[in-house]
């Protein structure tokens, strides 16, 4: 699990790209670098990262899910994810 300040930074993070994305696009399209270097570091959307939604893991996150190998593995095991079964042949 994920400490609670990393998770915080992280959801901060997608609110400022949010917030920022449209005059971002439109500094781009003007090709005014200048003002785009003035936007906070944390606007830009190349510096999000994937976390697992439920337990905050950065990695082996799987993108159609929403989580991470891990907890995937234990809800679709407890039948918890709709159209995902266990394989057997």
């Amino acid at each position: 699990m994920a400490r609670e300040s990393l998770k915080a930074r992280e959801r901060k993070r997608e609110r400022l790209v949010a917030k920022y994305a449209k005059k971002r696009a439109d500094l781009k399209a003007a090709g005014d670098y200048e003002a785009l270097d003035k936007l906070p570091r944390n606007a830009s959307p190349v510096r999000l990262h994937n976390r697992c939604k439920l337990t905050g893991r950065p990695k082996g996150y799987m993108r159609k899910f929403g989580v991470n190998r891990v907890t995937f593995r234990e809800m679709a095991s407890a039948g918890k994810i709709p159209g995902v079964t266990k394989s057997s042949w």
